[in-house]
């Protein structure tokens, strides 16, 4: 009797594993088509998704050093932000066009292997390919940096990548941008750049326990991924007292109505922001503007001095 259940365990541990591999095997296949790229609509979307803001080195003011480096907190542990540069070594230079769109749009390494979510390619998967064509001929003729960054710091067992084909299970919609005819070009555009490339709903909406974005307060701020602070709420709920001219305003250079100036890793989101043509800066205020109140959740309260 023994012996049989020991069997049937055993039996049942492997039919277990080899779903659970095939579930989390990582896939992705994107058709490729041969494209003439376009250095400078490469270089838009370089700026439309703050690439520099995390890639570039630190504490140098070259934002086109690509040497990463980066520590991004969150609650798993910490991140490290590659070497994106063309750099053959350490660097992504002897990577293929097909290698760098799977990378972005499916998360999945040139080895095969999960990329951890930090990387926020759960929003870039829904970008068009020409674009990702285009930043990949850009970021090539960027200058070259040695160097790789080290290791992340993740805890037990978010650190074990296999593991994200699951979290991909949960969490990863690859559906590629649909534009709303019921919208003006312009609307659509900033729709576009908002829920693609911008990935602005990573930082502005909660997340839930495994990390994955809480879709029905998607924009309504929460607590910073990183530890510091609280990321304000860019729905009507946050930004009703701001008109479009404001918050255009503060896009190319970080002012607020009231006054006051962007700070800590919004700094750098304008940077790059600040760089995108004034048609794109108006097709993302006319977007943001347009999104409906949502209630986010709570701020923690103040601690009051003692």
């Amino acid at each position: 009797m023994l012996r049989h259940f020991l069997l049937a365990l055993i039996v049942l541990v492997a039919v277990v594993f080899s779903v659970y591999w095939w579930l989390t095997t990582p896939s992705s296949a994107i058709a490729m088509a041969a494209h003439t790229p376009n250095l400078a609509n490469g270089q838009e979307i370089f700026n439309a998704g703050g690439c520099a803001s995390c890639h570039a080195v630190p504490k140098q003011e070259d934002r086109l050093r690509l040497g990463g480096g980066l520590a991004i907190g969150s609650p798993f542990g910490t991140f490290y932000a590659p070497n994106i540069s063309p750099d053959p070594t350490d660097g992504i230079g002897r990577w293929s066009e097909a290698d760098f769109v799977h990378a972005v749009m499916r998360g999945v390494s040139p080895d095969g292997s999960h990329y951890f979510p930090a990387f926020p390619y759960t929003t870039y998967a829904h970008a068009k390919l020409t674009d990702l064509q285009d930043l990949f001929a850009y970021l090539k003729t960027l200058p070259p940096v040695s160097g790789g960054s080290r290791e992340h710091d993740i805890r037990f067992p978010f650190n074990i990548r296999r593991n994200i084909g699951v979290w991909k299970l949960l969490f990863f919609d690859a559906k590629p941008f649909a534009p709303d005819p019921a919208h003006s070009a312009q609307w659509n555009r900033g729709a576009y750049l908002v829920n693609a490339f911008g990935h602005c709903a990573e930082c502005h909406s909660p997340r839930n326990a495994l990390g994955g974005i809480i879709a029905s307060q998607r924009f309504a701020g929460g607590p910073d991924p990183e530890g510091h602070g609280f990321v304000p709420n860019i729905t009507e709920r946050g930004l009703s007292d701001w008109s479009e001219s404001d918050l255009s305003y503060f896009l190319e250079t970080g002012q607020t109505p009231d006054g006051d100036s962007a700070g800590g890793s919004m700094a750098a989101v304008i940077r790059n922001i600040s760089q995108l043509s004034k048609n794109d800066r108006a097709a993302i205020t006319d977007y943001i503007k347009s999104l409906p109140p949502v209630q986010g959740p709570p701020k923690p309260p103040k601690k009051s001095d003692s």
